[in-house]
């Protein structure tokens, strides 16, 4: 992937199988590659408008086209860009591809208009990935965390731990400048470490958010306990609408984990029916039986069920698991019949994550990485204050953190290689 463009570039920038399609141009040779293929506009066509065009090859008229003009820096890409509406044949989009290609343009790799806006300053490098997940957004929850990251939501958060610990360096730094002054401190180190400490505190908070982060984005997983035949499929069954469990009286039915999701105010749930737990010497049933137990860790929402005179299985939880229990066959529950599924339908929305209460959420492995190697170089920071190791060693420690920090946005110099793998995972045309 070319990380200094200096080409133009095309490629459509809509799915195939559409009424309509976009071609989106972008680069120095934008415009004079459109006006190459479509009559309707020239070389002076003013920014920020749409006209009507035909793309023709020869005297044969391809399509009958609206063509969107935009001039750097005020596009996307930053660049000179140029959209192409025209109907979804697949026909009428690849030849104006080829066209576009016969006039200079080169075909556009993965992601490299969102490359492109990010090293032309249109976006830093976490809201360039937020493109992507907004793109991937399959709910409510996904969509509104890549747009608060997107908006830069998470660049913000970043901006403040930056500027206290920038607070930081400066005063130990100015210490350096005064080095003959053996005796001379101008930061308090009661103080320095106060503040050390709550940004520690701070970046804490963020990557713990990434499990939250990451159920939302991957489905908060849900397992469903009990005893054999207390109506864990049949539950499941009704959670999902339709027949996805077999249901029977024969115990031990279920060998293994079935695994759904649903939709629920926007959140995604994902279900885990697991085999009834018992003792047995069934040795195929008593695996099933080890996979309920190690799925029960896994979900951050546990169902336990159980019916009259038949207990709840004695089982050790995490404190942040919330577990629902349920009483099957009685006449507040009925899995069969569906009485009480929509009161526990509401204890599953209650029991989710919610965004709004947890400000910024890291959903990104890449982030929660950087993050957590960024807290290793301040806890070298805090063990420094406490054992009065000196200003300069702190400040190295210090600067550390911060151009750590600064991968996330993309602040210092990012490893070609590190964008290739972002941008790469990027649909064409975006």
């Amino acid at each position: 992937m070319n990380l200094e463009p200096s080409s133009t570039i095309c490629a459509p920038a809509t799915a195939p199988g559409g009424a309509l399609g976009i071609i989106r141009i972008s680069g120095p040779d934008a415009l004079s590659a459109a006006c190459s293929v479509c009559s309707g506009i020239t070389a002076t066509t003013r920014a920020n408008t749409i006209h009507f065009a035909r793309v023709k090859e020869g005297d044969e008229v391809i399509d009958e086209v609206m063509v969107a003009v935009f001039k750097a820096p005020h596009s996307y890409t930053g660049e000179d860009s140029v959209e192409i509406s025209c109907h979804g044949s697949r026909y009428i989009l690849n030849k104006v591809l080829e066209l576009l290609v016969q006039h200079g343009c080169r075909m556009a790799g993965p992601g490299e208009y969102t490359l492109r806006a990010y090293l032309n300053g249109k976006m830093d490098l976490s809201q360039a990935e937020a493109v992507a997940d907004l793109i991937a957004s399959t709910n409510r929850a996904t969509h509104h965390l890549a747009m608060s990251q997107l908006r830069g939501g998470i660049s913000t958060e970043l901006a403040r731990l930056r500027e206290q610990l920038l607070k930081l360096t400066s005063l130990l730094e100015l210490e350096l400048d005064f080095s003959d002054h053996e005796d001379l401190e101008f930061a308090d180190r009661k103080e320095l470490l106060q503040l050390a400490q709550q940004i520690d505190s701070h970046i804490s908070r963020l990557t713990k958010s990434f499990q939250q982060g990451n159920a939302l984005k991957q489905g908060i997983p849900v397992a469903i306990i009990g005893a054999p035949n207390v109506g864990k499929s049949t539950l499941l069954n009704q959670l999902l609408g339709e027949e996805r469990a077999i249901v029977s009286d024969i115990q031990g039915t279920t060998r293994d984990a079935i695994e759904d999701t649903i939709q629920l105010e926007g959140i995604t749930f994902r279900f885990i029916d697991t085999a009834g737990i018992r003792h047995t010497s069934d040795k195929i049933e008593q695996m099933g039986i080890e996979r309920s137990l190690a799925a029960a860790q896994r979900a951050r929402i546990i169902i336990m069920m159980s019916e009259p005179a038949v207990p709840y299985p004695d089982i050790p939880f995490r404190d942040d698991q919330t577990v629902i229990r349920i009483e099957n066959k009685t006449d507040s529950f009925q899995a069969k019949y569906g009485i009480g599924i929509d009161v526990l339908k509401q204890q599953l929305i209650t029991a989710a994550p919610h965004i709004s209460d947890s400000g910024v959420i890291i959903t990104s492995a890449r982030h929660h990485e950087v993050l957590c190697r960024s807290q290793q170089s301040l806890h070298r920071v805090i063990e420094g204050l406490h054992s009065g190791i000196s200003g300069d060693l702190l400040a190295e420690d210090l600067r550390d953190v911060l151009n750590i920090l600064a991968e996330i946005t993309g602040g210092q110099i990012t490893p070609q290689e590190t964008l290739y793998n972002i941008f790469s995972h990027f649909c064409v045309g975006k």
